[in-house]
């Protein structure tokens, strides 16, 4: 159940256009809290509670540089992300066969 857990995280990561507009800035790499919030036109305390989700997710990571917090995407978020879907999404034509499918 605890991969479960984690599957909801990633998938509720993504299903939000906020979450998926501050990944779309990051793609062109690290950002400071201070360009995403500027650049989405969003107060901190929406941004903080956006970034929660997304870092919890895995698919986001942070490191903190004096009184700001930056924020870049983890390959390693993105690949376990891709494999859970792929995994989700996949028959398991084994356990059909042993049900009498």
């Amino acid at each position: 159940m605890k991969s479960i857990a984690n599957d909801a995280k990633i998938f509720k990561a993504l299903c939000d256009e906020k979450r998926l507009s501050i990944l779309a800035l990051l793609r062109t790499g690290e950002k400071c809290a201070c360009v995403l919030i500027d650049s989405l036109n969003m107060g901190q305390s929406t941004l903080s509670y956006h970034m929660k989700i997304l870092c919890e997710s895995g698919i986001v990571t942070s490191r903190q540089d004096g009184k700001w917090t930056h924020y870049s995407l983890s390959m390693a978020g993105r690949n376990y992300a891709c494999n859970r879907l792929s995994e989700l999404t996949t028959p398991d034509t084994e356990a059909n066969t042993k049900c009498g499918k």
